[in-house]
């Protein structure tokens, strides 16, 4: 088939690329700017358009002969923009691909969105029905897009949602690499208890559902989890890293809260003058907010099943921080 798959050269997006090619699928990405990841995926047989989702002339160009489309281009943590630049991106550039999509009578829409649509999880572990009260702009709206999908099924487009967990895995020069770093020097600072719970999401296995969600009739209209089968401690996480990476780690314990105060500040700081801050709120919730699934609706309904494990999934992680020089 021919698929769009909008944010094709990000993380996520480079690994359904790879797989839809090495299936035989036709695929068009929808990239924002040129660069050494766009020419990767040009290697491999993709065709790549540059241009945002904001701009409806551009993506009815790559929508021409296009059967199923994966959404997943989205503004994360831009620096200098204001926050209506959240809305610009992951609301309106949703309803632009939306509407081209259903003029052309896509087969499949699958948009991905976020497990963070539902913040902190008072009653771990949550599930679809768990409240949605997004911590930030950036969840905020991937969550009030969500509907906008939900209208266009009901015109008569078949669509899905899914809502990843912490996705990680080899590729990734950026989620886990940080606790990666950390780790590998021996030293991790743990602020808080360290018994938040997180739900990994090792990158194959995300692709692999994705693959699933677009089979005709499959999850229609419903939004979905998607995690590893197993969820962890943040303090058992960190360990289970340094038993993939063959090392000993201390890990002393301080107070959650100075550090809250310090993202808030940092990141306020850092924005005018375009820095990424070393510190910002959403990484900071990583010590504090409760995040663990139940992904027994996807299990039933897409036959979802997580093949790689968290130990496995590490490992190999691991082995290409390593390979690419990132822990030297």
């Amino acid at each position: 088939m021919k698929i769009l798959v909008t944010g094709g050269t990000g993380f996520t997006g480079k690994a359904l690329v790879k797989r839809l090619i090495d299936l035989g699928h036709e695929v068009v990405s929808l990239d924002y700017r040129e660069g050494l990841k766009t020419d990767e995926i040009r290697s491999w047989g993709a065709k790549v358009v540059i241009g945002s989702v904001v701009d409806r002339a551009v993506v009815e160009q790559c929508m021409e002969g296009v059967e199923i489309v994966h959404h997943l281009a989205a503004a994360f943590r831009e620096l200098d923009v204001p926050n209506s630049f959240y809305d610009e991106v992951n609301v309106g550039g949703t309803r632009n691909v939306l509407e081209a999509a259903f003029k052309v009578g896509v087969k499949k829409f699958i948009y991905t969105s976020t497990c963070g649509v539902h913040g902190n999880v008072d009653h771990p572990p949550g599930d679809e029905n768990a409240p949605i009260r997004p911590a930030d702009y950036y969840q905020r709206t991937k969550y009030e897009a969500e509907p906008l999908v939900l209208e266009y099924h009901r015109k008569g487009m078949p669509a899905v949602i899914l809502r990843p967990a912490a996705i990680y895995g080899p590729g990734d020069p950026e989620r886990f690499f940080m606790i990666f770093k950390r780790v590998r020097k021996g030293f991790f600072p743990m602020f808080g208890s360290g018994k938040t719970l997180y739900h990994p999401l090792y990158i194959d296995n995300l692709v692999d559902v994705m693959l699933l969600a677009m089979e005709p009739g499959k999850g229609d209209g419903e939004a979905y989890l998607i995690a590893d089968e197993e969820y962890v401690e943040i303090e058992t996480l960190v360990k289970k890293i340094a038993q993939a990476l063959g090392v000993t780690v201390k890990m002393p314990h301080f107070p959650v809260l100075p550090l809250v105060i310090a993202g808030h500040i940092c990141e306020k700081v850092c924005k005018p003058f375009k820095i990424a801050p070393p510190i910002f709120p959403r990484r900071v919730d990583w010590y504090r907010q409760n995040r663990a699934f139940s992904i027994e609706k996807a299990k039933r309904d897409l036959g979802y099943r997580p093949l790689v494990g968290l130990d496995e999934g590490l490992k190999r992680t691991g082995e290409w921080y390593r390979a690419e020089g990132y822990l030297d």
